[in-house]
């Protein structure tokens, strides 16, 4: 039985091809259009599924979107009814929209599926699992366990915003308890991200990157977290929580806060995106990530509590929080912990799919025997990619041997170039993991600063995530989760770390960023942290073969790995993207499958 998973028409729109209960292929519309977040019906995406299947539209057995519209437009309804007149301008912006086109949304998706049938009316059979039944779904189905605890926290589904309960490879799920909207832990965060300057939605990984550079016990900081306890939101033992929305404006506004009063509360204005930042918004944000932690830690002991299970699934855009996921991780309530990487609504496709096919089919899913894998995207071969450098007139090698061609990428590595690495099939999810990445070296205390500001255009304090063989991981990072996805943050091994001067705190935050803080002081974040991806033989040979050999060179096993893309855009798609990205960055190589282009 073939499923076709669809999210869309909010944001992270993407199609998941599923056969007999297993993911085939699955890709995000952001990297065919080129916008960021796109949200449009993923028209692209559905076709790359069906063309690498070899199928048309009318093999598929069902298709599956992420949520229901209906439950959907009753909160709507609901929470404008709640508190009218109040948010009338919201309302009459938000009411054509939904009554043109998302009320309608199974007529939508029948008209654009007829479209991309040549003019051919679909027939198929239209399911609508509830939107956090479908990150459950996403999670549970990909991970190792037969039988597990699940948590799913984002912003908003219909009405749910957290749910809970016990997924049964072949009972099915069983949902324990909810929590609904407007008390979100998801629009909670996503507030401070918007006060902090930063772009609700797709600035809550900078607001924790800046975390980190607040002083952990200073008086403001903890003064921040007291009023945040006391005035925004009411934490109970079980994780269970509700926001003072007196101080939101989310309900029926089109801000997440009101600037006024949060001004007033924390004693300084809100930043503007091009605002200078200073130690108060890191300190900030710091207060809100511990609070953020503070209620996750509740909800999973909640959960344990409950279902006394042994293993946990999570997801939902609130689980892309690696700093909150490790501190989960670190409690030890749970034997293991799965995260499924493309935790956000992109993943809703694939959770769609994965939930209407042990719906429709007998199936048992007794657990992946084999890490799932996210390299479910595009593919292009070497005769196109050589057309394409041809038609660029762009010189390049060629190297037949992938021994040949790893030995010769470790060397300009060592030689600290940056390297554009462009191999297999694009990544499902928001983290490049080895096949559209660029990747330089670790131990170059200049690195961060040319990556950020020289490639990649953005806020020169971002992070770098370190790529390290999972055989190696234990050498140079203390105990965790050693995680091929990059969803858990990892603290160097001390024999690595620098002593900071007594002054260190006092600095500016871009003086504090400056000061090496290891022997990797590329990967090494102010907290001596990093987001560190283990890199299996099993998960992605070549790029193992790459760090052994960059290894065998300089004594070093970790590498500088971050996504093939520029601020503001969505990671390289085709070879036309990756050319286009090179060319206008100060890149200094291209590795493009087996072809190696220098500027």
């Amino acid at each position: 039985m073939k499923i076709l998973g669809i999210s869309a028409f909010y944001h992270d729109a993407a199609a998941a091809l599923i056969e007999d209960g297993k993911v085939v292929y699955a890709a995000q519309e952001e990297r065919f259009t080129r916008i960021k977040n796109d949200a449009s019906f993923p028209e692209n995406a559905i076709r790359f599924c069906l063309k690498e299947a070899c199928i048309t539209l009318e093999q598929i057995d069902y298709i599956a979107f992420y949520d229901k519209p209906f439950l959907k437009f009753e909160r709507l309804l609901e929470t404008y009814y709640a508190y009218a007149p109040k948010g009338f301008l919201s309302f009459a912006k938000a009411m054509p929209i939904w009554l043109k086109e998302k009320l309608f949304t199974k007529q939508l998706i029948q008209k654009r599926l007829k479209r991309l049938n040549g003019g051919k009316k679909v027939k198929m059979a239209i399911l609508f699992p509830e939107h956090h039944l479908s990150h459950a779904a996403s999670a549970f189905y990909t991970s190792p366990f037969a039988k597990s605890a699940f948590l799913t926290v984002d912003g908003v589904g219909e009405w749910a915003t957290t749910t809970f309960g016990m997924a049964d490879g072949s009972k099915g799920f069983q949902i324990m308890g909810e929590l609904h909207f407007p008390h979100s832990l998801g629009l909670f965060y996503s507030s401070f991200t918007y006060f902090l300057g930063f772009k609700v939605n797709a600035g809550e990984y900078k607001m924790m990157g800046l975390a980190p550079y607040a002083v952990p016990n200073s008086a403001r900081v903890q003064q921040f977290i007291e009023i945040i306890k006391s005035q925004l939101i009411t934490i109970k033992t079980d994780g269970s929580f509700k926001l003072n929305l007196s101080y939101f404006n989310f309900p029926v506004g089109s801000t997440m806060v009101l600037p006024k009063k949060w001004e007033v509360l924390f004693g300084f204005r809100k930043r503007k995106a091009e605002d200078k930042l200073s130690q108060i918004h890191a300190d900030l944000a710091l207060a809100a990530q511990k609070v953020t932690e503070e209620v996750l830690v509740l909800l999973i002991t909640h959960v344990k509590k409950i279902t006394k299970a042994s293993n946990l699934c999570l997801a939902g855009g609130v689980f892309l929080n690696c700093v909150a996921n490790s501190v989960l991780f670190a409690k030890g309530l749970f034997s293991d912990i799965y995260i499924q990487p493309a935790a956000g609504d992109a993943g809703g496709a694939l959770g769609a799919g994965l939930a209407a096919a042990y719906l429709k089919q007998p199936l048992e899913f007794k657990g992946m025997p084999h890490p799932y894998k996210v390299y479910l995207g595009p593919k292009y071969y070497n005769q196109e990619i050589e057309r394409n450098l041809k038609n660029r007139k762009l010189p390049f090698r060629f190297y037949q041997e992938e021994k040949n061609l790893c030995k010769v990428v470790a060397g300009y590595l060592a030689a600290d170039k940056v390297v554009g690495w462009y191999q297999g099939r694009t990544e499902f999810g928001p983290r490049a993991l080895g096949n559209r990445s660029i990747l330089a070296a670790a131990s170059n205390p200049e690195m961060q600063t040319n990556l950020n500001l020289k490639i990649k255009f953005r806020e020169s304090f971002r992070p770098f995530a370190p790529a390290v063989c999972v055989e190696d991981y234990t050498t140079y990072f203390e105990a965790g989760n050693p995680s091929p996805y990059m969803l858990f943050t990892s603290s160097l091994k001390p024999s690595l770390c620098f002593n900071l001067d007594s002054g260190f705190q006092d600095l500016s935050l871009e003086e504090k960023r400056a000061i090496p803080k290891s022997k990797l002081p590329a990967i090494t974040h102010i907290d001596y942290s990093a987001r560190v991806q283990a890199v299996s033989k099993e998960f992605n040979a070549r790029f193992w073969q790459l760090i052994q050999d960059y290894k065998l060179l300089t004594g070093i096993g970790v590498i500088v790995n971050t996504s093939f893309n520029v601020k503001d855009e969505p990671i390289v798609n085709t070879p036309e993207d990756a050319i286009d990205c090179f060319l206008k960055t100060n890149m200094d190589i291209l590795v493009l499958e087996n072809y190696v282009i220098e500027k």
